[in-house]
């Protein structure tokens, strides 16, 4: 099959490179542009754009998708079917019309849940059991296209959402993979999404991650598991400098909201119960697990890590 693929971050890798090991013909690879990183702001591509130059696949990176110029590209290439896996923009009319099969989206979630831009953190955010991918047939709406494939996986009690993203890669890639084949045998039975159960999956932000030690364990650690790799959550210490909080895990002791309760790990009580910090990064300095940091910081038990 003759395929345009849309994508963009390291996600969407896994289900460029299934279709070429299915042996579909990938004739073009769309991507946002390449963004300066780093402390000297290099221009570095996008991961899907590096697999693709590899591979010889021609590379798209346009910035306007509304003004005809994608469209005849589109038609120049002659797809059958548009494939797009995290491509960060919403396709207007006339691209979803254009290919004759069709064009279909992996999304990290199980639609209609978490529809929008951050999937994966809010399945963490919220303490879900379960999570997964869904193939769906896309729409003008944001994610409310009919549902071709969905494939679910467990939550870890403990799993962070950067893990989460990196389990749900390969899964997203073997949902696409049976998708495209159902399509080229006709075989597809879509069904359209339960409106009422639709819910949404906003972008994150760094406020966000400011952590209230008064709020129960259990709150503080899907928040700071949901929020790894990016925002982090995060504290302010006595000293004014920030503390990112990276993995926790939730422990049933007590005592008053802040206050330091081990020192071997580093505990700290919370509003209802306690958390360990099993990993934290102090301002201007690398990530280093919690025991280490309160050793290093001289703190003691019985201090407050965080004034309430």
């Amino acid at each position: 099959m003759k395929i345009i693929f849309m994508g963009t971050p390291d996600f969407a890798v896994p289900c460029l490179q299934q279709l070429l090991d299915d042996g579909h013909q990938v004739v073009g690879v769309f991507t946002q542009p390449d963004k300066p990183k780093g402390r000297g702001y290099t221009m570095c591509p996008p991961p899907v754009k590096e697999l693709a130059v590899a591979c010889g696949i021609p590379v798209y990176q346009p910035t306007k998708l509304r003004d005809g110029t994608v469209l005849a590209q589109f038609q120049e290439l002659g797809a059958d079917l548009v494939a797009v896996v995290a491509y960060g923009r919403m396709l207007p009319k006339d691209l979803l019309d254009y290919p004759p099969m069709g064009c279909v989206n992996i999304h990290g979630s199980l639609l209609p849940q978490y529809r929008g831009a951050a999937p994966i953190q809010w399945t963490v955010l919220n303490g879900d059991k379960t999570g997964g991918v869904t193939a769906q047939y896309m729409a003008e709406g944001m994610d409310t296209g009919d549902i071709i494939l969905t494939m679910e996986t467990p939550v870890g009690e403990n799993e962070t959402s950067a893990e989460l993203y990196e389990r749900l890669a390969p899964i997203g890639a073997s949902c696409l993979s049976q998708t495209v084949a159902m399509i080229g045998a006709g075989t597809v039975v879509s069904k359209a999404q339960n409106e009422a159960e639709a819910t949404f999956a906003p972008m994150l932000d760094k406020a966000m991650g400011v952590l209230d030690m008064t709020k129960s364990a259990q709150q503080l650690h899907q928040l700071i598991q949901g929020l790894n790799s990016w925002p982090s959550a995060s504290i302010t210490l006595a000293s004014g400098k920030v503390l990112k909080i990276h993995r926790s895990v939730v422990v049933d002791m007590s005592g008053k909201a802040g206050e330091i309760l081990d020192t071997k790990k580093l505990i700290v009580a919370c509003g209802d119960k306690a958390l360990e910090l099993v990993q934290v990064q102090p301002q201007g300095k690398g990530a280093m697990n919690g025991g280490d940091f309160v050793r290093g910081a001289r703190l003691a038990k019985g201090d407050f890590l965080v004034s309430i």
